[in-house]
Formats: structure tokens, C-alpha cells, sequence
């Protein structure tokens, strides 16, 4: 059986092998920085950490053998939440992507040209990002994919006050063979003189040389090469599934893009998400074998250690004074009858 749960430190030789497969500023393919972000989520699900400065860690496992070590289990993929992305010190960064028409009467001659424009988030945005599975796991028949990034959604609806009232997902762009954006070659190279691979690894720690280096002038796209403008907010042929996934949750494209390589922001108003707002509370009832009438549901238990929350996705019975689990998610999720569990209905979501 597959479920989340909290990323725990057994599991970095896992991480360490799925992020090889992103490499993100997110997930880097870096041990001592992915021991550093599994620290960082240990404490944040402890509540040992400003709301503001809080990074979540999910991995999605398979259940090998019946037992709680985490030895016991195969970690497939991770994804992430960050509770306020963009402060005073470190802001969210972006680049709005505007339209605008140009006519001379004079010549009789109309443009349309794509501006972008840096900007700046200082208040902070909830994002979540980070997902990947590995390449054997991708396409399973259980969705494993959409069980790691709706159970963050879950979490969200049950920690509410943790969160901002927005959630930004930056997805990320079509690529080179090498792993390079022509979009940084066509613009943020020319201001910073680093390659991408630089300037993606300094932005992890620090930002200040974008706010330095690059205009706060509106640029316009029109003077790129027209391979380059043709990319700006496109989505990567690896991540146009996580696209459709955030449409049917109500996220739109922000037409903005992120300064380094052009992938899209895709947002939402966080009270609009369907995922969040059918969250509840609930306690469990008992434990039953599965109807076929009974609805897939999402089920999360929160623990006092680690890995501080376990999630599955089930069939349930569903009652105003509690949930009827199957024996198999109520074991996984070790919950007994009179426990206290989240429950989000997946039926507005299309399973």
C-alpha cells in the first residue's frame, strides 16, 4: 500500500536518488543541502519554527512489509510545501508578463508586444513545489503523482492559519538537452555574466544580486531571438501533467514567470481550492471492510513525532459523527477507533 508521510533523515539516500531526477531550487541534487531541507521540515511539522520560515517535506512510500520503521518502506517521491515564500530579505521574485499594443496612424502599422516586467513579493506567497516521483513510479495506475501533491492541499486545510491567502506553484519551462534555459541565455545571462547552473545554485541562498544586477526597467521580449520569446511562460513537456492537475484545483496562470527560466506561475486564492475548503476534522468510528458505494476520500493523521503525518488515499464512510475506514488505511495510518484524523472528499476533483 502507498501513503505519505513526513520526510524523516532514514529516508536521504531515497531523497538523495529522486531529486537527481528535478534538481530544482526547490529539490537540489545535493546531499548536504536535502539534509538540510529534511531538518528544516522535521521542525517545522514540530512546530519548532516561525510560521513564516515553515518548509514541509512529503514523501510518498510503498509499504514493503508490515512493520513501523521506515526500513520496512520504499520511497518513491517527495514534494513540498513553504508556508511564506517571499520577506523583507529574501523576496519572491518574478516577472510580469504584459501585453501591449502599439499603432501608428501614420503609417498604418499595429504591434503587439510582450513585456515583462521584475517584481517583487515581499509579504510572502504559500507555494508548493518540489514534486517528482521517481521514472518507474510516474504513470502508475494509482496516481501516486496526484496522492503526493493533493495530500499537501489536506495539510494546508487543516493547519489553515499556518498559510497565506495565496498559492503560487512555478512550474518549470522546456529545457535543453544540457539542462539550460535560452531564456536565461537571451536575458539573465547578459546581466549577471553567470550560466544558468550559477545562478540557479547562488539564488538558493542568496537573491541580492538580482535586484542589483537586473533593470527594474520593463523589457521588451520583441528584441529576443523569436526561439526565446516563444518559450516565455510555456510549461515542459515533464510537468504539463502537474498544469492540468493545478486547473482542476482552480489555479490559473499569473502571467508571470520566473526570472531565471521562464516556467509559468500558476496561483490561487487559497480558500478557493476545493481541496481546502472540503477539509474537516473528524474522528474515526470504526474499522470496516470497503463498500463499493463508499467515496475516495483523502485521510491524514498527525502524530507527535516523526514523521509527524501519515495520508492515504481511500474509500470511507463518511457519517456527521465520524469515518468508517477499511482495515488496510486505518493500519497503515495506525489510527484506532476514537482517533482524531483530516478527511477531504476527492469528488469535486475528478478522483
Amino acid at each position: 500500500m502507498f501513503f505519505v508521510r513526513g520526510g524523516q533523515r532514514a529516508d536521504l539516500p531515497a531523497i538523495v536518488e529522486i531529486a537527481q531526477h528535478l534538481d530544482s531550487v526547490n529539490l537540489p541534487n545535493d546531499e548536504e543541502k536535502l539534509l538540510q531541507i529534511i531538518d528544516r521540515s522535521e521542525r517545522s511539522f514540530a512546530g519548532r519554527l516561525d510560521s513564516t520560515k515553515r518548509e514541509f517535506l512529503f514523501v510518498i512510500a510503498e509499504r514493503i512489509a508490515p512493520g513501523p520503521n521506515a526500513g520496512d518502506e520504499r520511497v518513491v517521491g517527495a514534494s513540498m510545501i513553504f508556508a511564506s515564500h517571499g520577506s523583507r530579505q529574501a523576496p519572491h521574485v518574478f516577472f510580469d508578463v504584459i501585453d501591449e499594443e502599439r499603432y501608428s496612424e501614420t503609417l498604418d502599422r499595429h504591434f503587439r508586444h510582450t513585456v515583462l516586467r521584475i517584481g517583487y513579493n515581499y509579504r510572502g506567497l504559500t507555494e508548493v513545489g518540489g514534486l517528482v516521483m521517481l521514472p518507474t513510479f510516474r504513470g502508475h495506475p494509482e496516481r501516486l503523482g496526484r496522492l503526493l501533491a493533493y495530500v499537501r492541499f489536506l495539510y494546508i486545510g487543516l493547519h489553515r492559519d499556518l498559510f497565506r491567502e495565496e498559492v503560487v506553484a512555478e512550474l518549470m519551462p522546456p529545457l535543453g538537452s544540457d539542462g539550460t534555459s535560452l531564456l536565461w541565455e537571451s536575458l539573465g545571462r547578459r546581466f549577471t555574466g553567470l550560466s544558468y547552473q550559477e545562478a540557479d545554485r547562488l539564488s538558493r541562498e542568496n537573491k541580492e544580486f538580482i535586484r542589483s544586477l537586473f533593470p527594474q526597467d520593463p523589457l521588451y521580449a520583441t528584441l529576443m531571438a523569436k526561439e526565446a520569446q516563444a518559450l516565455i511562460g510555456q510549461v515542459g513537456p515533464a510537468t504539463q501533467a502537474v498544469e492540468r492537475m493545478l486547473r482542476r484545483l482552480g489555479f490559473s496562470y499569473a502571467h508571470r514567470i520566473d526570472p531565471f527560466d521562464g516556467g509559468p506561475h500558476f496561483h490561487a486564492k487559497t480558500d478557493e481550492i476545493p481541496l481546502v475548503k472540503g477539509t474537516r476534522r473528524s474522528t474515526l468510528l470504526n474499522v470496516s471492510a470497503a463498500e463499493p458505494d463508499w467515496p475516495e476520500v483523502l485521510v491524514g493523521v498527525e502524530l507527535e513525532g516523526p514523521p509527524f503525518f501519515r495520508g492515504v488515499r481511500t474509500r470511507a464512510r463518511l457519517a456527521s459523527a465520524g469515518v468508517v475506514l477499511p482495515p488496510a488505511a486505518a493500519e497503515v495510518l495506525g489510527i484506532t477507533a476514537g482517533g482524531t484524523l483530516g478527511i477531504t472528499p476527492l469528488s469535486m476533483q475528478g478522483g
